[in-house]
């Protein structure tokens, strides 16, 4: 055997592929060709914030606030107490505190200081003032799901009913889409600073939450348009929806799944609105629920029970106090006006004592205000409902009723880790108060967010003016 026929043997046995000329004949051995598998496809994902917070707190020095009368937000009064902040978030709050180098001392003799208020039910932005139709931007009434909806796209940062708000203490607020349907939306939770933009203003990690209505608003908005007009129509509304959701989320769920096992699959089509009610499913968005009476409150419990979803807040709630132990045992909260009711029927059942009656049965009650107005006056939303439950025997200390408009409103927005009380390492969102803030004689003189100070009474430099309202307001003539 040659040299070559040797070579072809050898190359053969090794079970690869080579041609050679032997003589004029071509000798082919029959080779092993290399493995290139195509490369997959990356994998899929759904972009869970594709507009998110811009947020960058405002320029903040080391500030000690002494000798005030605080409420820590969670339920305790200190007298003669301090609180520092540095940096933009507290650092301590009690007695003989040292004030570091640098620091702005403030006495707050006589005066009394709060975590900033937080208010859990706003539609500042999307419907703006002044009212007029074309600032009408919080309900998309053109079919009764539009979980594909998100209110920080119809934010309007201009809206001079932000400025008014922190003039009356509130540091937090969630912009929620309106009750005309089922399934409204998304809402947002921003910071309550002058901004260019939503994202500008938004709240950094808040959850989203998704906005729905229960009872009178759909059937009468839906009523004539083909349905819903009954609230029969309005759960199997509902139902549909969240059928339609699961059957999503599996094909993400199985899609994925089958990609990380190495499998050549392709990801199923994305949903706008399909992507909000999954988040729900999935324990990532909130459900804030749009429902006066306390029958409807509990079927929707049910059926997040059927769905395996949670409910974080009911709003409105008006009858709240007929199952206030399901709420309690569910830890759903409940964001109630002090005094509205009767306008409406689903409403006539409401009594002044509901807030402090689902306090008493240690649910989580809240004072919401949905309102451009009573907005600026939520401290003395609190202390009405405070009043009218001590009128009846339920004795709340004024700085347990507080806690409704701070820490029980930070935890129906999923951010009470970040904001809500006086707690070292939280947001240095703080309010100094004139007087006792349960007083209607007592008004926000200062008002910091992050540490900043956004906002002084006696300083009209630090009073906010949109562009809207260039050369129409005096600056400050809202004070």
């Amino acid at each position: 055997m040659n040299h070559f026929q040797k070579k072809i043997l050898s190359l053969t046995l090794a079970g690869c592929v080579s041609t050679f000329i032997l003589g004029g004949i071509v000798a082919q051995a029959e080779t092993k060709k290399e493995d290139k598998s195509k490369e997959r496809e990356p994998i899929v994902v759904i972009n869970k914030d594709p507009y998110p917070s811009s947020y960058k707190p405002f320029h903040s020095v080391a500030t000690l606030i002494k000798n005030a009368t605080v409420l820590t937000g969670k339920g305790d009064q200190i007298d003669q107490a301090s609180v520092l902040m540095e940096q933009g978030k507290i650092v301590a709050v009690g007695k003989d505190l040292k004030t570091p180098d640098g620091a702005v001392v403030i006495d707050a003799s006589g005066k009394w200081v709060t975590p900033g208020i937080i208010d859990v039910h706003s539609h500042l932005g999307v419907y703006a003032s002044p009212s007029h139709k074309s600032l009408s931007d919080g309900n998309e009434a053109t079919k009764p799901v539009t979980a594909d909806v998100w209110a920080e796209h119809s934010v309007w940062p201009q809206d001079p009913g932000f400025s008014r708000a922190i003039a009356g203490g509130v540091t937090t607020l969630q912009i929620l889409p309106g009750s005309a349907n089922l399934i409204g939306g998304r809402g947002i939770t921003v910071k309550n600073v002058p901004s260019r933009s939503a994202e500008g203003m938004k709240f950094p990690d808040a959850p989203y939450s998704l906005k729905m209505a229960c009872g009178e608003n759909p059937k009468r908005v839906y009523g004539e348009k083909g349905g819903p007009s009954t609230r029969m129509a309005n759960m199997a509304g509902y139902r549909k929806a969240w059928i339609k959701a699961q059957e999503y989320m599996d094909k993400w769920d199985t899609y994925n799944r089958d990609y990380k096992a190495g499998k050549d699959v392709t990801a199923p089509s994305q949903d706008l609105e399909l992507d909000t009610l999954m988040g729900v499913l999935k324990g990532e968005i909130l459900i804030h629920n749009h429902c006066y009476r306390a029958d409807e409150m509990v079927s929707m419990i049910n059926m997040a029970r059927e769905f395996n979803y949670s409910i974080s807040t009911f709003h409105h709630a008006v009858e709240s106090y007929k199952i206030a132990d399901i709420l309690a045992e569910e830890k759903i909260c409940s964001a109630m006006w002090s005094d509205w009711w009767g306008f409406k029927l689903e409403a006539f059942d409401g009594v002044d004592e509901n807030i402090p009656m689902v306090a008493a049965a240690k649910a989580c009650a809240v004072v919401h205000s949905d309102d451009e107005n009573g907005i600026q006056r939520l401290n003395q939303d609190a202390a009405k409902a405070w009043a009218d439950g001590t009128k009846i025997g339920i004795n709340f200390t004024k700085a347990e009723a507080f806690s409704w408009i701070t820490l029980n409103a930070a935890t129906a927005l999923g951010i009470a880790d970040k904001t809500g009380s006086l707690d070292a390492g939280k947001m240095a969102d703080v309010v100094i108060w004139s007087g006792d803030p349960f007083s209607v004689y007592t008004l926000a003189e200062k008002v910091f967010i992050d540490g900043a100070l956004m906002y002084d009474r006696n300083d009209p430099d630090t009073y906010w003016q949109s562009d809207f309202e260039l050369g129409q307001n005096k600056k400050g003539a809202h004070q």
